[in-house]
């Protein structure tokens, strides 16, 4: 059993109270709010990331992105980040990839939700990838259904891209679930997409009130990359709009435009849009976990001890006013004290 001290960001709330998480075995025993101060008064205890969109493979290829727009850059077949991937050869990829993956355990993320290019083979890659480490992987496989017997889910492209009707079919038959990017260049592939009753969608930049009505009646949740979005010149997403029609996730989307930090991450998105920091919170926790069935993303009883334990005194957070602020508008890398996963 352990104890960990400090102000806990508790419940899907993220009511911070001094007191304690009790963990047994991996698993939240007690969250429980005390007026003693044995341990660290200064510590901020809050649910580790979960990150809801990442291209990991795209790690062979840092910034070589940069200038170019969305076609350009990761359209596929042909974009400099498909030539990049095939080029690389699978032992410089599986090593690139377990470096960002090494980045993202250090800087508090428990999970990450990965489409992983290049079918079976690419799959496996990113499974030796993420071997032995805490942070852990699902994945969403390309190209044949057969991804299915290694991969999580099936992640398409986008629905102007191929008919992935049968693929769909065959995610639904494994009980798997269906992916699919949205609305990121235009509105064209989005009604197309919804019409294959997707479990989660990517990006929804150019969504429309009919669009909206739709997820909401069919209960998708969303996954947006602000960051990756701004870099790519494809528009703003209306985030704030979203929330009121979805479950809103967060990403940090393709390695090769951005670190998969979700510091980063939230900080912009919290300012871009002027969204509550307890929303954004909720975004890069709760709603990432709960898209796909992950037992993370909220400090409960009974829950996984997935946790993120920050220096509330540090040089960077000491005399913050609000401690979900902190976490979220302020906080960097170099707050963590500690990952538990």
């Amino acid at each position: 059993m352990e104890e960990i001290e400090g102000t806990v960001l508790t419940g899907r709330s993220f009511e911070p109270i001094h007191g304690r998480v009790v963990v047994e075995e991996g698993r939240i025993a007690a969250v429980e709010e005390t007026t003693e101060r044995d341990g660290d008064p200064n510590r901020i205890v809050l649910p580790a990331f979960v990150n809801a969109h990442t291209h990991v493979g795209d790690s062979v290829a840092k910034e070589a992105a940069v200038g170019l727009g969305l076609e350009e850059a990761v359209v596929p077949p042909d974009s400099l980040k498909h030539r990049r991937l095939t080029a690389a050869d699978r032992e410089t990829l599986i090593g690139e990839m377990r470096r960002t993956l090494r980045l993202m355990e250090r800087t508090g993320t428990a999970a990450f939700l990965d489409f992983r290019e290049f079918g079976l083979e690419g799959a496996r890659a990113l499974r030796e990838a993420a071997e032995g480490l805490d942070v852990g992987a699902f994945v969403f496989g390309s190209d044949d259904p057969s991804v299915l017997d290694v991969a999580d889910g099936f992640g398409a492209s986008g629905a102007n891209d191929d008919d992935f009707t049968a693929r769909r079919t065959a995610a639904r038959e494994r009980g798997a679930p269906f992916a699919i990017h949205a609305g990121e260049p235009d509105a064209t592939d989005i009604h197309p997409a919804l019409d294959l009753e997707p479990d989660l969608l990517v990006h929804m930049v150019h969504a429309e009130a009919d669009h909206l009505e739709r997820v909401a009646d069919q209960g998708v949740p969303i996954a947006v990359c602000p960051r990756a979005n701004r870099v790519l010149g494809v528009g703003r997403p209306p985030v704030e709009t979203l929330l009121d029609y979805a479950d809103v996730a967060l990403g940090t989307d393709n390695v090769m435009l951005n670190a998969p930090s979700m510091f980063r991450e939230m900080a912009y998105t919290a300012k871009a849009f002027d969204l509550p920091s307890r929303t954004v919170l909720r975004m890069a926790t709760t709603a990432g976990a709960e898209a796909v069935g992950l037992d993370c993303g909220v400090v409960e009883p009974g829950r996984r001890a997935a946790l993120l334990v920050l220096d509330g005194d540090s040089d960077n957070l000491s005399a913050v006013a609000d401690p979900v602020d902190a976490v979220v508008r302020r906080a960097t890398a170099l707050d963590v004290q500690r990952v538990v996963c």
